[in-house]
């Protein structure tokens, strides 16, 4: 893409939700040799028709230790990284275990008003109804009401975390879809969307060469370079 995508990350996310899904991002990737930028399977929309695409502001948990729980009754520093949330960003949790919600309905809510894009958890969502509601583009393990407050808490934000061993560093392009969530390194950004709408573009000409065409797969890979 001709234009910095830092300086014009608004037409670029918005070329992106328009014209290109997550597994094509992940070929692309694949073609470069980052062959494991996809989050675990188990990462999935609330509601199928949900797209982000934004920079990642990660965000690092950990466990309370049972003794501790029953003292205390804290977020940690999630209500500052919450507040932190800018523009065109993702809010991508991880660091704890998958035993508790990391995200809902409220946070969403404050999420938006700050311009965040959608939320990205490696545990349980909860007020799936309010979230889906908000159109708020959320991913998660999955529905649950458990409460994070006297279980677990954050610790840093804005720091390199790791999500089913893909590091997530601040900044880094999240893109997630219904095929899941594909993780796209900042120093990778540029070579990764040229090659990815360059893909897209060869896939509709295999896509009307299959309809129109007597052509094997082994020929039509041969011509485009993929099926």
């Amino acid at each position: 893409m001709k234009q910095t995508l830092k300086e014009n990350d608004e037409t670029c996310f918005r070329t992106m939700r328009e014209s290109l899904f997550s597994a094509v991002i992940g070929d692309a990737l694949d073609e470069l040799g980052h062959l494991h930028q996809f989050l675990p399977p188990e990462i999935q929309p609330l509601h199928d028709n949900m797209v982000v695409v934004g920079r990642a502001m990660t965000v690092l948990h950990e466990d309370w230790a049972e003794a501790e729980a029953h003292r205390q009754s804290t977020f940690g520093l999630m209500l500052r990284a919450l507040d932190d949330l800018r523009p065109n960003e993702v809010y991508v949790a991880s660091g704890s275990s998958a035993a508790y919600a990391l995200f809902g309905e409220h946070m969403a809510v404050r999420a938006k008003r700050l311009g965040c894009v959608g939320a990205v958890v490696d545990s349980y969502t909860r007020d799936t109804h309010g979230i889906r509601d908000l159109k708020f583009p959320t991913f998660s393990r999955g529905r649950y009401g458990q409460d994070q407050r006297p279980r677990g808490r954050v610790i840093q934000f804005r720091v390199p975390i790791r999500i089913g061993g893909v590091e997530v560093a601040p900044g880094d392009i999240i893109f997630g879809d219904i095929d899941g969530v594909v993780v796209i390194p900042q120093q990778l950004e540029e070579q990764v969307l040229e090659n990815a709408l360059g893909r897209v573009d060869r896939e509709r000409k295999v896509r009307k060469t299959l309809n129109s065409d007597s052509l094997s797969a082994t020929a039509i890979v041969e011509k485009f370079g993929l099926l």
